[in-house]
């Protein structure tokens, strides 16, 4: 049995360019599909969030049209109901990454809001990746990359092959005018190595122990990825 600590965000909004508040938080698909993955293979998930906050799932995902039909809307929503994980998160500032064997990122927009500036989120990423154990980020959560930028704009990151919620995609969801800034705007002036496969398909991208995901469709595609590099 393995210990994975899913790091979330803690934010209920995504402050737009116009100074809105957007309802949001994580999306559902990106913790359901990989919890279900990593506790059927008998490993132990941790949740942790900035401040030790409670994640707020974005009610948007949990829509039938946006969770693949009103059976898979309900079956995430057990899932969630039943992830007592969930209810009792430790605070980023609390993590020891000797106490894990893997870390992975869900998205949704919230990590745009919070995790794009969190420097303790910053300093785990650069542990996690420097340590060589499975490190898993998929959707919007590659935001969080930008938060370990040093006085210099260096990043460990840098140069690494990634992918992450597309523009296209953005557009899809109608925030890519609203936005502040776009994901894969942001990852290529990084600078990574970004690609992107069509969008809303399954597409994970694997470069030495990082692998990330596009889109909610490459969360379970990932995580199987991260249980088999657990394995190897």
């Amino acid at each position: 049995m393995a210990k994975i600590l899913c790091v979330m965000t803690g934010a209920s909004y995504w402050t737009l360019k116009d100074g809105h508040r957007h309802p949001t938080g994580y999306w559902a698909e990106e913790f359901v599909a990989p919890y279900t993955v990593f506790t059927d293979a008998g490993h132990e998930v941790t949740v942790a969030t900035p401040r030790g906050v409670i994640p707020v799932v974005d009610t948007m995902s949990l829509r039938p049209r946006m969770a693949g039909g009103e059976e898979n809307s309900l079956r995430e929503e057990a899932v969630i109901e039943k992830a007592e994980e969930l209810r009792y998160p430790i605070s980023l500032t609390d993590v020891r990454l000797d106490d894990y064997d893997a870390v992975y990122y869900p998205g949704g927009h919230g990590p745009m809001e919070d995790l794009s500036v969190d420097p303790d989120s910053g300093a785990l990423l650069r542990e996690a990746l420097a340590s060589g154990k499975p490190l898993g980020v998929v959707c919007h959560a590659p935001a969080a990359f930008l938060a370990t930028r040093d006085a210099n704009g260096d990043t460990p990151f840098a140069n690494y092959r990634v992918t992450g919620f597309c523009n296209e995609e953005e557009t899809g969801v109608g925030f890519a005018d609203k936005a502040k800034w776009l994901l894969e705007d942001e990852l290529r002036k990084l600078p990574t190595d970004y690609s992107k496969g069509p969008a809303w398909e399954p597409y994970t991208v694997a470069d030495r122990n990082l692998i990330t995901g596009q889109n909610p469709a490459s969360s379970g595609p990932l995580a199987q990825e991260l249980v088999k590099a657990l394995s190897a």
